[in-house]
């Protein structure tokens, strides 16, 4: 079938090609008129925050912190700082702000602005911002914080794709020296990328996503996307060097290059759609919008790029730029890598022992990972956010940073209050404040340790368990994100599990071997405990964070580490499934696993190694965006795939091959008769992906 889809874009290469222009001309024309708005609130089904917007539509939006330092004491100032409060009150979703707080040493104080609508817009948040730098100076300084202050000074995104895109085309260009074969796995990445953003931005009206969520799929997209195309265009360039002509060199490599892409495409949607396990909204946004752009990636690579493989004809064929130099790099590419495999191959049992605990040594801290959602301690130094966190922490303490709201259904709170703020960990409560229709009644309690301390969830998991009766409920930003780190905590076993059963499944339809499907996931899980314990020994242990951008010690942020599975255990699979796809097709020809192993490993290390290069350097750019969530995400990928494309595909794979032997490729019969029947062999599918002249190695 991916024969016939291959030839058929190759037939009709301008109809293709201007098929997918005009398709993505409308997605994108649509979702600039159409797009849904992003939403950032991970609490979900929250019935307080239900009250909240039933009985209090003023005070359910978001709220800013208006932090106030001045060397003269507050009261002495206080007209002066009145009156800058002015334009705070006449803001546009302004619903009022509150009297001025002060601290007892008498310097600092802070007020609340209060909106109507969640997710305040950006371009109010600037605004206010300005003002409060134009009311600063004579020694009173003005600072305001708070998520849209902080969505406002350190955005996603960034940059950092426009970076990913340059990288990515240094490495194709060294790994093909052809300008002509570096631009089409770009072309085509992008094509892809920008059809499924624009997919997900329309999808947003059914699964609304939080702001990061195109980001993030733009980045497994851009690295996924690029790859893709790149196994595609190496497999037809060497049939064009093996003689066939641009229609048979199209058709052999989809069906062998276009079979692993498919293969390797899929799993990567099954990791993402297992998000749609923790049955959350935000989340379910998330695996929707990143499944979307991958599949999109995919069917660019298999449609848009035979059109495009088209138009080339037999330019792929000849010589590079560094015709010479890349000739003999890939004879000794292959002769290294072929060595290599038999180096293994004699040691298997201290080649593999070396591996994994060099790999356990890795993830050992993730043992110590603490997860919190970042407060505006993660901001940079110098914004104004850090400023507003800066200057309440000094005057009211950290807690006053992550405020608890207590909704109550009644008009009155009885002794409520009082219990709470008794309560260990409280350092204090407002006056309760009854709705106008007296259904409901509300007050703030203030803990005394900051949102990113492990203290205030188990405060607010305590608040709940012991002291609120049925009719209070807990709600606002930080208790909405203890709530959602409880979510993640009971529904990531069950998300592990289906993600790894799924993509045993698929493996072991593929490659028609059980043995292979469940060394596949445990090498995965592998690379992903490494990547763990990379992240936290950076962010969390602060081990050359800075050299990253991470401006403190930090927790790992509560969604980083599913994100990362999900995404990882995808990924790994690329290098897994083009790595056995090789081997496979040497073991059908000769029957030999360890000459099997051998030669896959040689024929397929360049190719490796330029995907994990373009992959590492695209996830790395992320790290240049200012949200640390997003860096997170960045590293965490870089360092999974670095690990997984050398420790575990060079070494723990063919080791671990070695020892298994014929036992590599065992099938139960039963299950042979239950699964798909193999496909016939393909034309050329012994052919080498470093091209035709190649020389083989011998195999001793």
């Amino acid at each position: 079938m991916l024969g016939r889809i291959g030839a058929g874009c190759y037939r009709h290469r301008w109809a293709t090609l201007l098929g997918w222009v005009v398709a993505v001309a409308c997605l994108i024309m649509l979702w600039t008129r159409f797009g849904a708005a992003a939403q950032d609130t991970f609490t979900g089904s929250d019935p307080g925050q239900t009250l909240l917007n039933q009985h209090f539509a003023r005070q359910s939006g978001d709220t800013l912190t208006l932090a106030i330092r001045s060397t003269d004491p507050i009261r002495s100032v206080e007209p002066r700082i009145t009156g800058a409060l002015a334009p705070f009150r006449d803001a546009a979703h302004v619903t009022g702000v509150s009297d001025l707080h002060v601290a007892r040493d008498g310097h600092i104080a802070f007020a609340t602005v209060q909106f109507d609508v969640t997710n305040a817009p950006t371009g109010e948040a600037k605004t206010l911002m300005a003002d409060a730098t134009k009311a600063s100076g004579h020694g009173v300084t003005f600072a305001l914080g708070g998520s849209a202050v902080d969505q406002a000074e350190t955005p996603y995104g960034g940059a950092s794709n426009g970076i990913g895109v340059g990288a990515a085309a240094v490495v194709l260009l060294i790994a093909f020296g052809s300008f002509l074969a570096m631009g089409l796995p770009i072309a085509t990445a992008l094509m892809g990328i920008g059809s499924g953003l624009s997919i997900i931005a329309l999808l947003g009206h059914i699964f609304p996503a939080p702001s990061f969520s195109p980001i993030i799929a733009a980045m497994i997209g851009l690295g996924v996307g690029v790859d893709y195309a790149l196994f595609i265009v190496t497999r037809f360039r060497e049939e064009l060097r093996n003689g066939n002509q641009p229609q048979d060199a199209i058709v052999t490599s989809m069906r062998t290059a276009g079979k692993s892409v498919l293969t390797a495409g899929t799993t990567v949607v099954i990791g993402m759609l297992g998000l749609l396990v923790l049955r959350q909204a935000l989340m379910n946004g998330v695996a929707i919008a990143a499944a979307a752009t991958v599949a999109m990636t995919v069917i660019a690579s298999l449609t848009l790029l035979p059109a495009l493989l088209g138009f080339s004809g037999m330019r792929l064929a000849g010589p590079s730029r560094f015709s010479r130099k890349q000739r003999h790099g890939t004879q000794t590419t292959a002769r290294s890598s072929e060595r290599w495999a038999l180096v293994v191959q004699r040691h298997p049992v201290i080649a593999a022992s070396l591996s994994a605990a060099f790999i356990l040594i890795l993830a050992a801290p993730a043992l110590f990972m603490k997860l919190s959602m970042p407060d505006e301690s993660a901001q940079a130094r110098g914004t104004m956010g850090y400023a507003s966190y800066a200057t309440m922490v000094q005057g009211f303490g950290p807690g006053f940073d992550a405020p608890l709201i207590v909704t109550v259904r009644g008009a009155s709170a009885g002794n409520l209050p009082a219990e709470i703020g008794h309560t260990p960990g409280i350092a204090a409560v407002t006056p309760p404040v009854t709705s106008t229709d007296h259904q409901a009644t509300m007050f703030i309690a203030y803990p005394t340790t900051g949102e990113q301390d492990p203290a205030t969830n188990a405060l607010v998991n305590d608040l709940r368990a012991h002291v609120l009766p049925s009719v209070a409920y807990l709600t606002g930003p930080n208790a909405g994100n203890v709530s959602f780190a409880n979510l993640v905590g009971q529904r990531l076993p069950w998300l592990i599990g289906v993600v790894v059963a799924l993509s045993m499944l698929l493996l072991t339809a593929v490659f028609r071997s059980v043995t292979v499907a469940v060394k596949a996931a445990v090498m995965n899980l592998l690379s992903i405990t490494a990547a763990y314990g990379v992240l936290t020994a950076i962010t969390q242990w602060g081990w050359a964070g800075h050299l990253f951008g991470f401006p403190e010690k930090m927790p790992v942020t509560t969604w980083v580490p599913m994100f990362l599975f999900v995404i990882l255990f995808g990924l790994s699979m690329d290098y897994e499934v083009f790595l056995l796809s090789r081997i496979r097709e040497e073991w059908d020809a000769t029957g030999d696993n360890a000459r099997s192993v051998a030669r896959g490993l040689a024929s397929s290390a360049r190719v490796i190694t330029a995907a994990a290069a373009i992959m590492v350097v695209v996830f790395l750019s992320f790290v240049l965006t200012p949200d640390v969530s997003v860096k997170q995400i960045g590293l965490g990928l870089a360092a999974a795939v670095l690990i997984d494309a050398t420790v575990v595909r060079l070494v723990l794979v063919p080791a671990v091959m070695e020892l298994l032997g014929k036992a590599n490729w065992w099938l139960p019969s039963w299950l042979g008769r239950l699964l798909p029947a193999p496909a016939a062999p393909a034309a050329g599918a012994g052919a080498h992906l470093l091209g035709a002249d190649e020389p083989r190695v011998p195999v001793r």
